[in-house]
């Protein structure tokens, strides 16, 4: 053997190279409705108490603690999940999962399932991966508005399994455990141990299904996967919450497959809203609880990691960029990344480039002109041409000034 082949036989050997690197998703809400896209501010900007029209210093009124770094956005606004599925692919993310509630109509399931279904487009566009997490309470709720007869809900489970069998799962661009197609269940919720076999019964290959830690009896032959466990109101210590993983990682040692939980925070606005009491608080601790769930996460068994999440505003779990926090989660990702993958050759500087081509979209005075202009600077972020890219986008930047 030559020493060339002896050093990359090496290095793709090594633990934590990029020959064994994890899978990388964040879990993504696409739920958000604005004015200036859809015609009023949806229920996830107000959740029916706040004005998000009201703008005091410099601030305007959401359902959240934090705010957007591009501002109030649409999930339904293909400028806006550009600029997130750039953010993820500069970041070192290698996709999003979905946080998804069916194909039926009833309260805004339909648009989520729209919005779910354009951000994929992106994804598919960045070369990034996609799966989905499915709200199974969405049937509960069906069931109880009388939208869905209660002797329905098997039925409709199977509908729903069935179209993402066809639409979803056998995309190239859908994540993937082994050979089978990556199906998360947010509990579940509805459908109890002896009716999930009939609704994945016929599934080929059958999805690889993964429930919450305390629920995984509820989903025969499921693994589990972590989240930010917050709950009764409490204020959890970073002893409480590395128990918590200390025991998702016994579970893995144990055989379990799991899915890695990395979270930066957790800080509800429920209280504020009016809805209920607050489900707990999990501190930032300066980035440093970001920083350890993701190392041990990257330490961990777990072959997948999810981050949750990418932009729950209302639970206050966000890594996209905001006016509170700037870059901070996403320059970490972006830098182990790098340190991991040769291949990987995107910097800091390079994830200010999508939320400077969003806001020069939003808010350059010539944008009916120049849209073709912003088209092709967003072909050469999609095509890994940043240092181009900024070159124009400073130069642009220069003459409007948003």
């Amino acid at each position: 053997m030559c020493w060339l082949g002896f050093i990359a036989l090496l290095w793709f050997s090594l633990p934590g190279t990029a020959a064994e690197r994890k899978l990388v998703l964040a879990h993504y809400m696409p739920w958000y409705e604005s004015k200036a896209v859809s015609g009023q501010w949806g229920w996830h900007w107000t959740m029916n108490k706040f004005q998000p029209d009201k703008v005091v210093q410099g601030r305007r009124e959401l359902a959240s603690h934090y705010r957007p770094l591009i501002g109030a956005y649409d999930s339904n606004d293909p400028h806006a999940l550009e600029c997130h599925a750039l953010l993820m692919k500069f970041a070192g993310i290698d996709g999003a999962i979905l946080d998804w509630y069916g194909i039926r109509k009833h309260n805004d399931y339909a648009v989520i399932h729209r919005n779910s279904q354009h951000f994929i487009k992106h994804l598919r566009r960045a070369g990034l991966k996609f799966a989905v997490c499915y709200e199974d309470q969405t049937v509960k709720h069906m069931v109880t508005a009388k939208i869905l007869p209660p002797a329905q809900d098997v039925p409709h489970g199977q509908e729903v399994m069935r179209w993402l069998q066809t639409n979803w799962f056998r995309d190239p661009a859908y994540a993937q455990n082994g050979d089978r197609p990556l199906l998360l269940v947010f509990g579940p919720q509805h459908f109890t141990a002896a009716q999930w076999p009939q609704l994945t019964n016929g599934l080929k290959p059958a999805p690889a299904t993964y429930a919450l830690p305390h629920l995984t009896s509820r989903l025969p032959g499921s693994g589990a996967f972590g989240w930010p466990p917050v709950h009764g109101g409490k204020r959890l210590t970073p002893a409480d919450w590395n128990q918590y993983l200390n025991d998702l990682d016994q579970r893995a040692a144990d055989g379990e497959s799991i899915i890695a939980a990395v979270f930066p925070k957790f800080h509800d606005i429920y209280q504020e809203a009016g809805l209920h009491d607050s489900y707990g608080y999990l501190d930032d601790q300066n980035g440093q609880t970001f920083e350890q769930t993701l190392d041990r996460a990257w330490r961990g068994k777990a072959r997948i990691i999810q981050i949750a999440t990418w932009n729950d505003f209302g639970e206050g779990t966000i890594i996209e960029p905001t006016q509170e926090f700037g870059y901070r989660y996403l320059e970490s990702l972006q830098g182990r990344r790098a340190k991991i993958d040769p291949a990987f050759h995107f910097i800091p500087a390079d994830l200010r480039l999508p939320v400077m081509l969003y806001q020069l979209r939003k808010h350059d005075p010539k944008i009916k002109q120049l849209d073709p202009h912003y088209d092709a600077i967003a072909l050469q972020l999609f095509s890994n041409r940043t240092v181009e890219a900024r070159k124009t986008l400073l130069a642009l930047w220069n003459r409007v000034k948003p």
